[in-house]
């Protein structure tokens, strides 16, 4: 299956102070490798060769240090923002690059997913889109979802209520005419688009059992770096 990986890379990164003062998210060392080539790397090991930067702060160095990403056998696509567009608003503006079916991930997540099992799910049902969701009852950040029907049934990270036991994993699945819920050239969240498709009952749960890790936070940096220690290597 001809999976495409969109990666939000854009964010400003202000919890990871000096790392991230003169650098980029993507490009912060861990093992002397940027977190970029390990995310690579990963889709490259799941058959997932197509793929899309969606750049922004310091941008410009992600694309000098990975070029048309040959050097890890993917196709590297980059659409940069001239001012900030939110991650929904980054994903109107990759437009022209994106398939009619897409996977998105966040620029700072190491993910355990089965791409082909998701993306045949989401194929085999007539939505829009499809959220991988944990249940995290807490444990590495504020549960923010809540299912039923094996659909996502409310999103919020601002106000929790008990039936909210899942959190994001960090992938989403889309079909490209949510492009045209999303504001153009305007700061746009995707917290936003996701309560517009709940809404209209559109947005699909995708269960996944295996933690992540992210490099968002000084914490999640260093569990991050452990992990890859013990089970990547250099």
């Amino acid at each position: 299956m001809d999976i495409q990986v969109v990666i939000l890379a854009g964010g400003l990164a202000t919890r990871l102070g000096n790392l991230t003062e003169n650098r980029p998210k993507s490009l912060v060392e861990i093992l002397d490798k940027p977190f970029l080539a390990y995310q690579l790397e990963l889709l490259k090991n799941n058959g997932i060769s197509d793929i899309v930067l969606c750049t922004g702060h310091l941008g410009a160095q992600i694309q000098e240090a990975f070029g048309d990403g040959s050097r890890y056998d993917v196709s590297l696509h980059y659409s940069p923002e001239e001012k900030p567009l939110g991650t929904a608003g980054a994903l109107k503006n990759a437009g022209p690059f994106l398939k009619d079916i897409f996977v998105v991930m966040y620029g700072d997540s190491y993910l355990f997913l089965n791409f082909a099992k998701m993306m045949s799910y989401f194929c085999s049902q007539n939505k829009l889109g499809l959220d991988t969701i944990f249940k995290n009852d807490d444990s590495y950040d504020k549960s923010n979802i809540a299912v039923k029907n094996n659909m996502v049934a409310k999103y919020s990270k601002a106000e929790q209520t008990q039936d909210m036991v899942y959190i994001d994993y960090g992938a989403v699945i889309f079909r490209k005419e949510v492009l045209q819920l999303i504001p153009e050239n305007r700061f746009s969240p995707l917290e936003d688009l996701f309560i517009r498709l709940i809404g209209i009952e559109q947005l699909l749960a995708f269960e996944v059992t295996e933690r992540f890790y992210e490099i968002g936070s000084p914490s999640g940096l260093r569990d991050f770096e452990e992990f890859a220690r013990r089970h990547i290597g250099r």
